[in-house]
């Protein structure tokens, strides 16, 4: 079961949430107990077969 990460539109608090994708839906803030929230885009972090991890951030606008 992944991490997600939430912000609430109503009260705009950003909280974790371990879930599975299917109950998306019944996620709840827990500062105001709103159902409007929308699930963040966030890093990620990989642990490779010699067991050292690595971060991948989002992606930044633009070209380099």
């Amino acid at each position: 079961m992944p991490i997600y990460e939430y912000q609430c539109e109503k009260c705009e608090n950003q909280f974790e949430k371990l879930i599975f994708a299917t109950d998306d839906d019944q996620v709840v803030c827990p500062k105001c107990n709103s159902k409007q929230v929308k699930r963040q885009l966030s890093s990620t972090s990989f642990l490779n077969s010699s067991g050292i991890g690595t971060c991948a951030a989002p992606a930044s606008s633009g070209f380099s």
